[in-house]
Order: structure tokens, then C-alpha cells, then sequence
């Protein structure tokens, strides 16, 4: 089983990859899938004008990025929260691929500098997945005061409760992906 982590946040001195780099060394830790953090300040995409089937030159990036969206059985996407809504440059990757978001067991775990751990962002978010036709489990993951709780490689200043708080979210996700596989979606 693969998970691809998506962190979305494209900002100078951003939190939330904090909880990208958390997901992933408890994926690993865990011995749970095979796991790639997908992380768009590294490939800082231009807006896209149209979706990737419909674009007649897309760059080796554009098809990349695709690929591995296409590739994993299922998607962490650590979001922050940003005035009540998501990143511009996770709209636009959203937006990019329809297809390889179809069905595909998604999973969100919402990242705040404040006391309510994203849970504005949560709702926008979740209705443009169901638009697309993604699955979205219903496990959701809420980091507040991301900056107190997460140091910049990722790690958590109280290990143990927020592996506990993972473990349920992880779980649902690889339940959906299992699932998924047994139904051939």
C-alpha cells in the first residue's frame, strides 16, 4: 500500500509541513505503507488555465505530480487554514487532475496557528473533493497551535498522545484503501 502526503502550503516559514513530516515518520515508524511526502513549495506549479487532460504540453512536473497522485492508493492532505479556507496552490492541483482524484480514499488533516486546528478549512475543502468524486474518509485530523506542538522536523512535544490521536486517523485511511483494493475502484 502507498500513501502520498500532499502538503499544501506554499508559504515562507510554514507550519503545517511540520505535520506532513509527522505523518510520515509515523507511517514509517509504524512499518504501515510505503509513504512520499508530495510537497508543493518544491515544485511552486504556475495556475493552471485548464485540467491536465485538456492541456495540450503539460511540463515532466505537471505529469509527475499526476502520476504520483495516480500512483497511491491513498492521500494525506495536510492543509493550513487560511482565513477560514484552503491554499490557493492546493485549489489549483485539485482543480489540475480530476480523474486521478476519483475514488481515491483521501484523508485530511486540517493545521492551525490557533486554538481550533483548521476546522474552518475542513468544510470548503470537503465539498470540492465530493465534487470531484473523491473518497473522502471520514477520519479527520486537527493540529492547533501547530507551532507548540510540532517541532520543524516533524516531531510532536507530547509523542504520545498525538500518535494515539493518529493511529485512529492513519487507520481509517488504511481501512478505505483496503477496502478500495477489494472493490477494484
Amino acid at each position: 500500500m502507498k500513501i502520498a502526503i500532499l502538503s499544501a502550503s506554499v508559504r515562507i516559514d510554514r507550519k503545517s509541513h511540520r505535520v506532513a513530516l509527522f505523518f510520515k515518520n509515523y507511517i514509517l515508524e509504524n512499518k504501515l505503507a510505503d509513504v512520499e511526502i508530495i510537497d508543493l513549495n518544491t515544485y511552486q506549479f504556475p495556475v493552471f488555465n485548464e485540467r491536465l487532460k485538456f492541456t495540450p504540453n503539460p511540463t515532466a512536473d505537471v505529469l509527475e505530480f499526476a502520476e504520483k497522485i495516480k500512483s497511491a492508493d491513498g492521500v494525506i492532505i495536510v492543509t493550513p487554514e487560511y482565513n477560514g479556507g484552503y491554499p490557493a496552490a492546493l485549489k489549483n492541483v485539485v482543480d489540475l487532475l480530476y480523474a486521478e482524484w476519483r475514488r481515491k480514499p483521501i484523508a485530511i488533516a486540517a493545521v492551525s496557528d490557533g486554538q481550533f486546528g483548521g476546522t474552518q478549512v475542513i468544510t470548503s475543502l470537503v465539498f470540492t473533493l465530493f465534487k470531484i468524486g473523491a473518497w473522502l474518509v471520514p477520519a479527520r485530523y486537527h493540529a492547533s497551535t501547530v507551532q507548540d506542538h510540532y517541532n520543524e522536523d516533524g516531531t510532536p512535544t507530547d509523542k504520545e498522545a498525538t500518535d494515539k490521536r493518529a493511529k485512529g486517523f492513519v487507520g481509517e485511511l488504511l481501512w478505505c484503501m483496503e477496502a478500495g483494493k477489494k472493490m477494484s475502484i
